[in-house]
């Protein structure tokens, strides 16, 4: 059932949702010194469904709303407020958001056993790449691997369905990921269809492969217990 609407908090929460978004032309300082703020109160429009009030279906349909370029910043945002409640809130200002960012991929994989001390004295002391490396080798076990950068022309009607499918792979993938894991995933499924029946099994197995290893672990230990149980 839907909770009871509190219109009048809800008109609160909206309005400063509305005020810190017309900051995001304001310089970076100002805008990192808010984002933990706009976090929570992402995370009690979903709570609260006050999107509601302005006569929309869904929290998804009042982000798309709120953030037209892209929704993924809100869904790290309400990581942020979700995941790194042991850090206070004037550490994560300091931090910055994009540093935040990458800290709840830390506090995601150790669960209850996250210790955020030390790796918040490494996000105030560390670069921005070179925390974001640091946490990378943490989670992955190893160091970076080499990249490249692809270029290709899109055009402005074909955004929509790719954005869509890239935040779709983020979610199923815990919401850390780059976008250049999302389109790997996009393209490992793809073609674990393609070769389904009939295809290269070699192929097919790389593609299942990398999939599995994109997934975050309670779904890689869930897929684990499947096999076993049907081998």
């Amino acid at each position: 059932m839907a909770p009871n609407l509190n219109r009048r908090r809800a008109l609160f929460v909206l309005g400063k949702i509305e005020e810190i978004l017309s900051w995001e032309k304001c310089a970076e300082q100002e805008r990192d010194r808010y984002y933990v703020e706009l976090g929570r109160y992402l995370c009690e429009v979903r709570a609260g469904q006050y999107w509601r009030i302005d006569n929309l279906r869904s929290f998804d349909e009042f982000l798309e709303k709120k953030f037209p370029q892209s929704r993924r910043k809100a869904y790290y945002l309400i990581a942020v407020h979700e995941r790194l409640t042991r850090v206070p809130k004037g550490q994560l200002e300091q931090i910055g958001w994009t540093k935040a960012r990458e800290l709840v991929r830390v506090a995601r994989m150790d669960g209850q056993n996250f210790d955020c001390a030390p790796w918040v004295h490494k996000a105030n002391e560390m670069p921005r790449e070179e925390f974001r490396q640091a946490v990378e080798r943490y989670v992955t076990g190893r160091d970076t691997e080499p990249w490249d950068l692809i270029y290709f022309r899109l055009y402005k009607s074909q955004l929509p369905v790719i954005e869509q499918a890239l935040e779709k792979a983020s979610l199923m993938l815990g919401g850390d990921k780059s976008r250049g894991y999302c389109l790997e995933m996009i393209c490992a499924d793809f073609l674990a269809g393609v070769n389904l029946e009939g295809g290269d099994p070699e192929l097919l197995l790389v593609a299942l492969r990398r999939l599995f290893e994109m997934l975050p672990p309670l779904q890689k230990a869930a897929f684990s217990d499947r096999l076993r149980e049907v081998s």
